[in-house]
């Protein structure tokens, strides 16, 4: 979208797409932190298959639990429950593990009552989470409400930059429609078992339609790909707390600024070597070595890169998550590795935050926790390696000449200094549980805006284009440097969080 910055030069800090991504990002946490909430539309569901498969766990570790004098209160109710379970039978199970919850109100607290508590209430949300549910009125009142809310941003930006309300918001309901289209796929219980995002379905959505039809004129002025990014990315930072990264400890910090340094010059050594010009070198470059999508941003911000070549990368960045999300764990299992080496390598390999909690959680809970925080450590980041390619691009432009701090400012993403102010407020000014608190409610919004956007990047991307565009070499570079990534993580894995280097570190 091309910025509208003429005028005086305050307008600046309106009109630039990257500054009204700060602003709108900030408004929402506003609203959140003010005690407005928005109730979002529900998309878990699973159908009769998908209980019946969850239903012979469930049965398996009632039984366990069934011990005698095990737990005194609910026996009655755990049976019928059981019971409903072995039959496969929905609606008696989740009355059944209702009734358990309530028999285990004011029970005495012992890790049997706990565990029993928490298996039912797993078991009633699962038998709620139908199909029908998802299009019940009330559930379709809040899409029609989120709707409307988007629109309001939309129209804002829309506003602050001078362009004309009709062009922007005529292609918006088909562009949301789509993203709910994403979301339901998404939501499914055995598809996002298999870690296979929302966003991923958002893309191929997009890439299906894009390429099938040209875009119309009337749906283009919706799909506002960076600026639903980039207002994500702001909300992102307020997910990022301090707290949360200092746990991660001196392993996970060593392993972040490794990798990226590593992986980044094996990247655009071997784009460079076959050929991709340098703007095309970074962006992959920072994609694969950083944080993938966010990253791959940021580095087009900062280089002032063309729009199609960050399209692309983030094209790459989505497709060769999928393989891995589901072959790490499975890797890590036949290898034997350790939950915190198994998190870490998880962590500092795959390029989308979704994703990693997805492996992470395949992998089981201890090597979620190490996942997540590497993961964090590394998106944090961001900020260092953008303001270090606006020093390149600035130092690169002037050759040898030293480069000017106008030149710098004027290069450096001013998202990424949204995305830092809201990590900074809700770290140092909040408490962890008050972050938390708001941040449970800004994270499904930053989901939103998130599957908006890829669902406009696959609009805009052309299968075609992703073949040819460099005679894909871009591919083969993303991908080698892939393989040096998954390599080198998973043996600095071993050092640090396996015990072999300091001792063993831990987060």
């Amino acid at each position: 979208m091309k910025q509208i910055t003429k005028g005086k030069p305050w307008l600046t800090l309106l009109r630039n797409e990257d500054w009204l991504a700060v602003w709108l990002g900030f408004l929402i946490l506003a609203v959140l932190l003010a005690g407005l909430s928005l109730a979002l539309p529900g998309w878990r569901w699973s159908g009769g298959a998908g209980f019946r498969a969850k239903a012979f766990a469930w049965s398996s570790a009632l039984a366990a639990l069934e011990r005698p004098n095990a737990f005194q209160p609910g026996r009655e109710q755990a049976s019928r429950l059981k019971a409903a379970l072995d039959g496969g039978h929905r609606p008696e199970a989740r009355e059944a593990a209702a009734a358990l919850e309530r028999a285990l109100q004011g029970a005495a607290d012992t890790p049997q009552a706990a565990s029993l508590a928490k298996l039912a209430g797993e078991v009633r949300a699962e038998a709620d989470s139908t199909l029908g549910r998802i299009f019940s009125g009330p559930n379709l009142l809040r899409l029609l409400l989120l709707f409307l809310a988007l629109s309001v941003l939309l129209a804002l930006a829309a506003a602050a930059q001078g362009l004309p309300l009709p062009g922007t918001l005529a292609g918006f309901p088909v562009l949301f429609l789509l993203a709910a289209l994403a979301m339901l796929i998404g939501g499914n219980s055995r598809v996002s078992y298999w870690g296979l995002e929302t966003v991923l379905w958002a893309l191929a959505l997009g890439l299906l339609l894009g390429n099938l039809f040209p875009l119309p004129s009337w749906l283009r002025g919706a799909v506002r790909t960076e600026l639903f990014i980039k207002i994500g990315l702001v909300l992102l930072g307020a997910e990022t707390l301090f707290s949360s990264l200092a746990r991660v400890g001196g392993a996970g910090l060593i392993q972040a600024v490794v990798v990226i340094t590593a992986v980044f010059y094996f990247c655009f050594w071997v784009a460079r070597k076959l050929g991709l010009d340098e703007d095309f070198a970074a962006i992959l470059s920072t994609g694969v070595s950083v944080c993938g999508v966010s990253a791959a941003i940021a580095a087009g911000g900062a280089l002032k890169g063309d729009p199609k070549k960050v399209s692309h990368a983030i094209s790459l960045i989505l497709l060769c998550a999928v393989p891995m999300l589901i072959g790490e764990p499975l890797l890590g299992r036949l290898l034997r590795l350790t939950p915190p080496i198994a998190g870490a390598w998880i962590g500092g390999t795959i390029d989308t935050t979704g994703a990693v909690v997805a492996a992470g959680s395949m992998a089981g809970a201890g090597a979620l926790s190490v996942a997540v925080v590497v993961k964090m450590a590394q998106n944090v980041l961001i900020g260092v390696v953008a303001l270090l390619l606006a020093l390149w691009a600035s130092w690169r432009k002037k050759g040898n000449e030293k480069p000017r701090v106008g030149e710098i400012w004027t290069r450096f993403p001013k998202f990424v200094l949204g995305f830092l102010a809201a990590s900074l407020l809700f770290s140092l000014l909040l408490t962890e549980g008050r972050a938390k608190a708001v941040t449970a409610l800004s994270a499904p919004i930053r989901g939103w805006l998130f599957t908006l956007a890829f669902t406009c990047i696959g609009l805009e991307t052309r299968v075609k284009d992703l073949v040819t565009m460099g005679g894909g070499r871009p591919a083969a570079a993303f991908l080698l440097a892939q393989l040096f990534n998954i390599l080198l993580t998973l043996g600095l894995a071993f050092l640090l969080f396996g015990g072999l280097l300091f001792g063993g570190l831990r987060p």
